[in-house]
């Protein structure tokens, strides 16, 4: 592991485990996440999205039948929800047995009924096809950014907002500047609009910006 993801993983999990309440969630999430799971927040989400911020492990839910299930990963910003599950492909694929199987399928059912967005990715495309992964991850995250930027926003102001959408990351003024085709000066004006109406936040610089990046509320 990278020393700036362990560092924010390690803090990130202890978080959840010291404010949860449940003491059935508590107890799993000291024994640890999936060896899946780490991986994929190593390898793809966190590459891609920088942060592990609405990530919920292990969160629990009620099935029909008032059954606990518990997600590899949910993502829910502002209220939305979003679940992410992780496929080993011994336990999922090759050696599951048929009532296995049929409990797998009636879980997807059960989130997508209780209008869950559904993410299923499995272990061997994380290690072979780790761009792919992270393209899902982008247009995942992207179901969850609702703000219309059509409205009320210039051109330029609009594209800015698309392009902090999707590279999902602190952007400099000086990248911008290369993809709106503007100058820097000019970029600097449509920064600090955004900025202005909140759309964007400053991510590092106090007396001069240097990077910016897209308000997570969006």
């Amino acid at each position: 592991m990278s020393a700036l993801f362990e560092k924010q993983y390690d803090e990130w999990l202890e978080m959840h485990i010291t404010n949860e309440k449940n003491p059935r969630r508590r107890e799993i999430l000291k024994k640890g996440l999936s060896h899946g799971t780490v991986k994929f927040l190593q390898s793809i989400w966190f590459p891609t999205i920088g942060n592990l911020s609405n990530l919920y492990p292990e969160y629990e839910v009620r099935d029909l039948n008032n059954r606990y299930r518990y997600l590899d990963l949910a993502y829910m910003p502002n209220g939305t929800k979003g679940c992410i599950e992780i496929h080993d492909y011994r336990s999922h694929a090759r050696d599951v047995d048929t009532s296995r199987f049929k409990d797998l399928c009636m879980k997807q059912a059960m989130l997508v009924l209780d209008d869950w967005y559904f993410l299923p990715i499995a272990y061997l495309s994380i290690r072979d096809d780790p761009e792919v992964c992270k393209q899902l991850v982008l247009s995942f995250v992207g179901k969850f950014l609702s703000i219309d930027i059509s409205l009320k926003l210039t051109w330029a102001e609009a594209e800015t907002i698309r392009y902090a959408r999707r590279v999902m990351r602190a952007f400099e003024p000086r990248e911008l500047a290369e993809h709106l085709l503007l100058s820097e000066n000019r970029t600097r004006v449509v920064l600090r609009s955004l900025l202005d109406k909140k759309l964007l936040f400053v991510a590092s610089g106090i007396q001069r910006y240097r990077t910016y990046q897209l308000n997570d509320s969006f």
